[in-house]
Parts: structure tokens; sequence; C-alpha cells
């Protein structure tokens, strides 16, 4: 059995806090996890800027709804799911999927969920599991399935070295660098490409 292991933002969708940056105005929403790699202290600056700024749920659900698919990226997931079972590991949260996922034909997601107050204040987030991508694609080991991993991100990086085959899809240049041991593609047929060796070399 074979399983793909997908990252969301930056390889399906834009990432969403920038997006999010750029609505509200607000550059310090901008930072990803491909330029800081501690989360927890991406988080809780990001919350800090969101409490100062008087931003709620809602107004994060709004703008994300209004987000659509990287080009090419809903035909990738109609052509991958033809292939492959997949599954999108994401260090986002759940209260944002839904806007986004129905545009991708409601692919599976395993990500994060945050802590809402009853008038819609974000307080905190919680983690699904630490290391929760790399641990995802153990238990699918563990299972015997063989799986594929692609990613753009500091937080990928565990994901993709415990996959049986991985591939960077348009990560910045200095973590490309800082990972020769790893493939990298800009494309979804490149990826694709990449994708298909997998499934043809894996017994």
């Amino acid at each position: 059995m074979h399983i793909v292991c997908l990252d969301l933002e930056g390889v399906l969708i834009p990432e969403i806090w920038i997006a999010v940056s750029k609505a509200a105005g607000l550059d310090g929403l901008a930072r990803t996890t491909r330029e800081e790699a501690d989360y927890d202290k991406l988080m809780k600056g990001r919350l800090d800027i969101l409490a100062a700024n008087n931003l709620r749920l809602a107004d994060l659900q709004a703008i994300v709804k209004g987000m659509e698919p990287l080009e090419g990226a809903l035909d990738f997931v109609r052509t991958l799911r033809g292939r492959v079972q997949f599954v999108l590991l994401s260090d986002t949260f759940d209260q944002f999927a839904r806007g986004i996922l129905e545009k991708l034909n409601w692919p599976t997601l395993f990500c994060n969920t945050l802590e809402v107050a009853p008038d819609g204040v974000i307080t905190g987030y919680k983690i699904r599991q630490q290391d929760g991508k790399r641990c995802a694609v153990r238990a699918f080991k563990s299972i015997n399935a063989r799986v594929f991993a692609a990613g753009d991100s500091f937080n990928d990086l565990s994901m993709l070295r415990e996959a049986d085959a991985a591939c960077l899809f348009r990560a910045p240049q200095a973590i490309v660098e800082q990972c020769p041991d790893l493939a990298a593609t800009d494309s979804f047929d490149g990826l694709l490409e990449k994708i298909d060796v997998f499934l043809q070399e894996s017994p």
C-alpha cells in the first residue's frame, strides 16, 4: 500500500497567514514556518498581534474563505487521487480549513485546533501532537504503508526525512541549500513525476 502525505499551505494553497497579513495590513503576520523554525514562538507572536488589533476568528475565517487554491493545485489533486491515496498534514487549524478544503474537493486533513473564547477572541491553540507530521508518517509506516511526503517549510523536514521517499516543493532557496539530501521541484508536473517514480519502484 502507498500513501502520499502533503503539506497544505505553500503546496496546494497560499500561506494563510500571509493572506491575513495582506488583508489586515499587518506585516508582522506575514512571518511563516519558512522563516521561523520555532512554531510555538511563531504562534505566540501571531496571537499577540491579533489581540492588539482586535482581530477575531470570524475575521480570519472570512479572509480564508476568500482564498483560492494555487494555480494548478486542483488539477494536481484530481490527478493524484486517481493514482494513489493521499492525506494533508498541516500545522493550520481546523477552524480555518473548511473555507478552503471545499475548493480542493474535500481531501483528508490532519491539523491543529484554535482555542476560542465565546466572543470569538482566539486565546490559544492546541497542537494535535508534537511533531505531528512525522508521527503521522511513522504511523502509516507502522501499518506497512510506504509513504511519499512533500512540503516546503522547516516544519516539514522531519516528515520528509521520516518518509520512504520525499521531495521539497517550491521551498525557499535557503531551505533547499540546507537540505542537499532532499530532492526538490517547483512544479506540480515535477512533483507528479517524483511520485510516479516512487510508485513504480516501491514493492
